[in-house]
């Protein structure tokens, strides 16, 4: 799959693109369906929301299932960010965001390269998400909601939020979100809310300010989250472990299109269990050789 220079103006200009509707039910259900089995597992990788045993996230599933593994090779997911890179990938983060029913919570204003700059020391802004809906998303069940055009202000400065929820945050200050409201519009845009069936894909740039408020409903919100890096423009510290930034920085090699409906090989380094090795973390940065 590849980028129109229609949509690639457009991203350029709000941010972001999407695609209503761009899987099939069936090769959704695949995904889907292995979801409550990995939100069981009492692994360091599920991270739970705060007073509850609701997954908040599940990281690194590309590392351990089959399904999620071949989903993080998908044409469909990969090629449009090759496009506007054009340059080769490897894989940052994998995520499965669980905004449950009655339970999932909000998820402050941010920027995901506030993060990735101050946490893991990625160079430049040459990277960004893919999500994908496993389930349908409307106006009740936490959509996200970006603010069109905000990635054209560049890196924000923002506060780590460590209290909020039970996953921290590099947040962006509320008189700060008024302002990029506004500028985008105010009331006439300035948020938007993509929404839509199962099988739908976002693509959003890593520095496009960004949230989504809890789940009061008694919909489910899953949904997938790539976050892609330009192989040129890997992480340089390892302060987070690495089934949360990862460190293999391999350029990824996509599966072929119908990889979600047919069996094909893969590898699951993680199958028989997470490495020690996963777990641990260096402050300092390291060398990158010439």
């Amino acid at each position: 799959m590849h980028l129109t220079q229609e949509q690639k103006q457009g991203f350029d200009k709000d941010g972001y693109l999407f695609f209503p509707g761009l899987f099939s039910p069936t090769e959704m259900k695949s995904l889907l369906d292995e979801v409550p089995d990995l939100y069981k597992r009492r692994e360091v990788f599920n991270v739970r929301e705060k007073g509850s045993d609701a997954v908040r996230t599940n990281f690194a599933a590309h590392m351990y299932s089959k399904p999620f593994a071949k989903l993080g090779r998908h044409p469909r997911m990969i090629g449009p960010v090759e496009d506007l890179f054009e340059e080769k990938l490897y894989m940052h983060q994998y995520k499965i965001n669980g905004k449950l029913a009655f339970e999932g919570d909000v998820w402050q204003w941010h920027q995901d390269y506030g993060t990735w700059l101050n946490d893991d020391h990625m160079p430049t802004e040459r990277a960004m998400n893919i999500a994908i809906f496993l389930d349908d998303v409307n106006a009740f069940n936490g959509p996200l909601m970006f603010i069109p055009g905000s990635h054209k202000k560049g890196v924000i400065n923002a506060k780590h939020d460590l209290t909020t929820t039970s996953y921290p945050l590099w947040t962006i200050d509320n008189d700060l979100i008024r302002d990029l409201v506004k500028r985008a519009g105010d009331k006439d845009g300035g948020i938007v809310s993509p929404t839509g069936p199962a099988g739908s894909m976002i693509l959003f740039h890593s520095c496009l300010v960004h949230s989504s408020t809890s789940n009061l409903s008694p919909w489910n919100r899953v949904s997938v989250y790539l976050s892609l890096c330009a192989v040129s423009n890997h992480i340089r510290r390892h302060k987070r472990p690495e089934y949360i930034a990862h460190r293999d920085f391999t350029p990824i090699e996509c599966l072929p299109d119908d990889c979600l409906l047919k069996d094909y090989p893969i590898d699951l380094p993680w199958k028989n269990g997470m490495p020690d090795s996963a777990l641990v973390t260096n402050t300092e940065d390291f060398v990158v050789a010439a």
